[in-house]
């Protein structure tokens, strides 16, 4: 068995192959990246390294040759018509080289009519069921990483986050939570023609982020709405199902997702509020 993780150097599949590498020998594990000389830490490690270069379609047929499992993470190119001819060249490649199982990080509860990364994601599904591969469909919740652009450690100092006015809720999660999962997956058996929604069991709230920063600052911290606030964020928020739960990620993990203030606590500079 051996399985492959596209850019492995990426934040998401390091942690990846990290969490795979304790669960299966590094003999079995390979690791697509685009520059392999950035990728020493795999190769002393004893994972194998190949040149997987989304925009040099020349190389994939022959870095996915003998691969049984491929797991293919999403382009971060900004332009979604990009990341849609990408994800089509890993695809065609993987099946012309007889890949037998190809899984995919797509994005939790693709709602229809949304544009732009929900329907890269969408279209990139459906050329994957139209290869009649055997394939596991991972969608990855909202990241967590996104508070880091609401202020936190403004709100420490001043006691009050501010933020735009609505319904909002979240079911964001780690990304050291979805590689666990994905490790699980890859390492294990049983979840072919599966769609996993990777997202928190639980939502929480601009009232409740303003409760644990209190917590990890120990000064209090209220949350407050203003309609004058303007942030790209909200956009991109509420073009995506935020509020939606499952418990799909906890059981794939078999344990719970990490909680909100730990989950927050690295994008806090506490030291200097």
């Amino acid at each position: 068995m051996t399985i492959m993780i596209t850019g492995a150097t990426g934040q998401l599949g390091k942690l990846v192959i990290e969490q795979l590498s304790e669960q299966v020998p590094a003999a079995q594990i390979i690791a697509g990246v685009r520059h392999p000389d950035k990728a020493m830490q795999f190769k002393e490690k004893g994972i194998e390294l190949r040149l997987v270069d989304y925009d040099r379609p020349e190389t994939l047929q022959e870095a996915f040759a003998g691969v049984n499992k491929l797991l293919l993470i999403s382009s971060s190119h900004t332009d979604d018509d990009v990341r849609l001819v990408q994800h089509k060249r890993v695809i065609d490649a993987a099946k012309a080289a007889g890949v037998a199982h190809i899984l995919y990080t797509s994005f939790a509860f693709p709602q229809a009519g949304h544009k732009g990364t929900s329907s890269v994601h969408g279209q990139t599904e459906q050329a994957i069921l139209d290869t009649r591969m055997d394939y596991t469909i991972l969608r990855n919740g909202l990241y967590i990483d996104f508070v880091g652009v609401l202020g936190l450690n403004e709100a420490i100092r001043s006691g009050v986050l501010t933020t735009l006015p609505g319904d909002w809720q979240f079911n964001a999660v780690t990304r050291s939570d979805l590689a666990r999962a994905t490790a699980k997956v890859l390492a294990g058996s049983g979840h072919e023609h599966r769609t996993y929604e990777l997202a928190a069991p639980q939502t929480w709230t601009f009232t409740e982020l303003a409760e644990v920063l209190t917590e990890l600052a120990g000064k209090p911290v209220v949350h407050t709405s203003d309609a004058s606030v303007q942030h790209w964020i909200y956009h991109f928020l509420s073009s995506i199902d935020t509020k939606s739960t499952s418990n799909d990620l906890e059981q794939l993990m078999g344990q719970p997702v990490t909680p909100l203030k730990e989950s927050i606590a690295p994008f806090l500079n506490l030291e200097n509020v």
